[in-house]
């Protein structure tokens, strides 16, 4: 829910904020390069038959040297996928080691594992001994192929057995002819390079890709996709220069409400503009490259100006920048999108408003009820109770936001709401319509009061004394007659006026 109300306690600077840190890694992912490197395999039975064809697969020149060689290894060596696999039938020195680009041993005994695995260090080689993961630099994942897209996947030796559900997983979910279209895109980025463009322009031929791709993904590209590709660059303003806003709603706080939109926005963005109200995880899915800076507004606190967010936007735009400027809720409601959308078109720069999850509909869905109802509520209406000054709009009409048959949405209600229940009930409206404020809604610190509208304000007052937190939303009508602390899902903490 974006904030409306006036800068009132001074004005605050946009600023940047920090790059989320990388949670600690069980193990790198990375992605070796064997086209054409020898690879010396130590071993002869099954497990190392697997892997060298995994590395023959990879284009490695794979040396086998072991005493007794299975037959999978043989075959192998007969009619290898992709690198040549030659076999030497005898025991392994340590001067086999020097100038390999990786080496694989494959042991039945934790001594001959531990030596080979010293010998293969001590030439300055990466080793890997089969299911012995204590004494190997690196181990093997499960792997999706879809090359030259591949997939890799680990669980460092914990779960075998839930890596290959998720690998499984994962296979179902990517298009075998996500094969072609990864081709393409190799095959393709010379002509894309050699075309002079701009880092933002070249980007936008990449996402353009991605998205055909994931709508067409089971026929491969061709000529007139690239030469269409390009031509979409040229009319739809992806000149070298062309920065673009985007204003997207990150929803009402959890991060699993974000529309699959909003998550493209987010992962395509240059620069993010954000509020104080959306949160670190929702953050997250910006790509990690992306500049983000805080240009929040806080109820009665410290804001940003804005006039100055106005311009911040103009010019990174201006800059040739994808920017994302990212609110709370929905944009386009009490989120001063108008001002924003105006602005960016009074300056020439494209814009375009991505819909989040209203704060409304997030707590309808944590109150389990719906906001309209046959018998009891045919109209919804929503309205701002905090105007340019802080304080109850004057121009309010109090016979609407008294109706019956309606239910209404309070924004930003917290400081003003003894005054609107006041005034409410002077114009005729039941003391004992069914009343609820949410705080933090659909977050882990969620707070549910649930009150009359003749009881809302104290209950609210009684909550804030007791902690609750965060962006407050109040509805109120005959629509919610029927929502009940028993029915609340967790975590949300509920409490009586």
């Amino acid at each position: 829910m974006a904030a409306a109300g006036a800068d009132t306690n001074g004005p605050r600077a946009p600023r940047q904020t920090g790059h989320a840190r990388m949670e600690p890694l069980a193990r790198l992912p990375v992605f070796f390069g064997l086209e054409g490197r020898r690879v010396l395999v130590a071993g002869g039975g099954e497990p190392a038959a697997w892997k060298a064809e995994l590395l023959s697969a990879a284009g490695a020149r794979v040396e086998v040297i072991a005493a007794h060689v299975c037959e999978d290894l043989w075959r192998l060596a007969g009619a290898a996928s992709h690198g040549p696999v030659s076999i030497h039938v005898r025991d392994w020195h340590a001067d086999d080691l020097p100038g390999a680009a990786i080496a694989i041993g494959d042991f039945e005994d934790e001594a001959s594992a531990a030596r080979f695995a010293a010998a293969a260090r001590a030439a300055g080689v990466p080793v890997n001994v089969i299911d012995r993961p204590a004494v190997s630099d690196f181990t093997f994942g499960a792997i999706v192929n879809r090359s030259p897209l591949v997939v890799g996947i680990s669980t460092d030796g914990a779960a075998p057995v839930f890596g290959q559900a998720v690998r499984a997983k994962i296979e179902a979910l990517l298009p075998s002819g996500f094969r072609a279209w990864a081709q393409a895109a190799k095959t393709w980025r010379q002509a894309v390079t050699e075309r002079g463009l701009a880092h933002h322009a070249r980007r936008a031929f990449w996402e353009r890709f991605a998205a055909k791709a994931l709508t067409e993904p089971n026929r491969p590209p061709d000529e007139n996709d690239r030469a269409a590709l390009f031509a979409a660059l040229e009319t739809e303003g992806g000149a070298p220069h062309g920065g673009s806003v985007v204003l997207v709603g990150a929803g009402p706080g959890d991060p699993e409400l974000l529309t699959l939109k909003a998550v493209r926005a987010l992962q395509s963005a240059d620069v993010v503009l954000y509020d104080d109200l959306v949160s670190g995880a929702i953050l997250d899915f910006a790509r990690r490259e992306a500049k983000k800076m805080l240009v929040g507004k806080t109820g009665y606190g410290p804001s940003c100006k804005q006039d100055d967010i106005n311009a911040l936007m103009v010019e990174l735009a201006r800059e040739g920048r994808r920017v994302v400027r990212l609110k709370g809720g929905e944009p386009m409601i009490f989120g001063r999108a108008g001002e924003e959308i105006a602005h960016c078109r009074a300056a020439g720069v494209p814009v375009e408003v991505v819909p989040g999850i209203s704060s409304p509909q997030g707590a309808a869905s944590r109150l389990v009820t719906s906001l309209t109802h046959r018998d009891h509520a045919r109209r919804l209406q929503f309205v701002t109770a905090h105007a340019r000054d802080g304080k109850l709009p004057k121009d309010l009409d109090y016979n609407a936001l008294s109706d019956k048959a309606a239910t209404t949405v309070v924004y930003m209600p917290r400081r003003t709401l003894p005054d609107l229940v006041r005034n409410l009930l002077a114009a005729g409206m039941e003391p004992t319509t069914p009343a609820v404020a949410i705080f933090s809604v659909t977050r882990p610190e969620e707070k549910v009061i649930i009150a009359t509208v003749a009881t809302l304000a104290e209950a609210v007052t009684r909550a804030v004394d007791a902690g609750a937190d965060g962006p407050c939303l109040v509805l109120y009508g005959h629509a919610l007659s029927e929502v009940a602390v028993e029915d609340l899902p967790a975590p949300a903490e509920a409490a009586r006026g």
